[in-house]
């Protein structure tokens, strides 16, 4: 069975996380993603977060690149740069986040792509974008969080910004990307050319913040952070749990629950599953205004009935009622989720210096289009295959680059 992006091939200029998660998207959909990584040492991802074992590629990197194919190739060199426009001659898609300005300074830029390959889409990651009063600083997820309004709603009501635990600056960012670099493969269709593309990461993050702003249109005023409680009305807060493990601990030992101020029916769920009925008249609690301001009394009714049970069966005991509500799992439980791995979401793979670990593929789900998780490449592994097949060089011309360091195999 094909997959989606067969046949779709991108050069990847890529490195950290926002432009690999992009291109990582578009290896599991089943494009031919070559990353292109320095001499030395290449994709810094792949020491970063590297604390136990500084000699391998850091899980970090394993996380953001499988599916791809390596090739090491000195850009500053003219050599190097030659291979990069062979490269580019056969690329449906060039993606890169590097610096402001670095691939103009390069040779390898929209003006120089759209000269080599016309079909080509340019697609490019950059902190603020390519143009505006901050298109020259750089910029990184808590940046992004902070300049697009959502590190101001994160955090307890009265308490400091925070940033969130999730890489919307990041991994969002490259997702955005995705989708522009897939409109535009579908409209080279239509007239046959390519086009740049690009997401500045305080205009992704912006755009999944969003809904937040809401009330500012309504009042003209900042909306404030509000911790675990609702913005919207209603009931919602995080609710203890006995702790879920033999050896104790709890800081992660929750359940978040919410009940809809359009949704009645989950609070009276709620009172028949605690064994409480009677509450579902209780004038603190009738109303979805009354369960909102007396937020915390409620908390303490359900914790009554939670603390003596553990976060999974307390999940499963509300959302068979219908309640909207999910157990605070931490990243070791997720990894052993057994519904992240029924789905195939969380596998296993091997690894030739790493061995076997865990790791998360691909949210799509394409009926037509399975995907077939492979480990991120090792540094260089695919340079002498890349320019033997792709790029034209002989075997010959190939040991005389690496004899000059232009090429590194792995």
């Amino acid at each position: 069975m094909t997959q989606a992006l067969e046949g779709i091939r991108v050069i990847d200029f890529t490195h950290d996380q926002a432009g690999p998660s992009c291109t990582q998207m578009l290896a599991w959909l089943g494009a031919d993603v070559i990353k292109i990584e320095n001499p030395k040492g290449g994709d810094r991802a792949r020491r970063l977060w590297n604390s136990d074992n500084p000699d391998l590629d850091s899980f970090f990197f394993l996380l953001l690149n499988s599916n791809k194919r390596s090739t090491v190739i000195d850009l500053k060199s003219a050599d190097g740069k030659e291979i990069a426009r062979r490269l580019i001659k056969e690329a449906d898609v060039v993606a890169e986040n590097l610096g402001p300005g670095v691939m103009d300074r390069l040779g390898l830029g929209w003006d120089a792509v759209k000269e080599l390959n016309p079909r080509a889409v340019f697609a490019s990651v950059k902190g603020f974008g390519s143009y505006g009063p901050y298109s020259g600083f750089k910029c990184f997820e808590p940046v992004a969080q902070a300049t697009s309004g959502a590190m101001s709603v994160t955090g307890e009501a009265g308490g400091t910004p925070l940033v969130n635990g999730a890489n919307i600056g990041d991994s969002g960012t490259g997702m955005h990307l995705a989708m522009a670099i897939l409109a535009a493969l579908v409209q080279r269709g239509r007239p046959g050319k390519g086009q740049p593309v690009g997401v500045a990461m305080q205009e992704a993050v912006l755009n999944l913040t969003r809904v937040k702003f809401t009330g500012t249109l309504a009042t003209g005023e900042p909306l404030r952070r509000s911790g675990n409680r609702s913005p919207t009305g209603g009931y919602s807060d995080l609710i203890r749990c006995a702790p879920s493990k033999p050896e104790g601990g709890g800081v992660d030992d929750y359940i978040y629950i919410i009940v809809p101020p359009d949704n009645p029916e989950m609070f009276h769920a709620a009172m028949d599953v605690i064994g409480r009925p009677e509450l579902k008249e209780d004038e603190r609690f009738k109303t979805p205004a009354a369960r909102a301001k007396n937020g915390a009394a409620l908390t303490e009714v359900l914790e009554s009935w939670t603390v003596s049970r553990n976060k999974h069966d307390v999940m499963t005991a509300f959302a068979g009622r219908g309640m909207v509500c999910g157990a605070v799992l931490d990243t070791a439980e997720v990894l052993k989720d057994p519904h992240l791995r029924e789905r195939g979401t969380i596998v296993d793979l091997d690894h030739p210096t790493r061995g076997r670990f865990s790791t998360i593929i691909s949210p799509l789900r394409l009926s037509d289009s399975p995907v077939t998780p492979k480990r991120a490449p090792l540094f260089g592994e695919h340079s002498e295959e890349v320019l033997r097949s792709l790029a034209g060089y002989t075997a010959e011309e190939i040991a005389a680059l690496r004899q000059k360091g232009v090429v590194t195999q792995g």
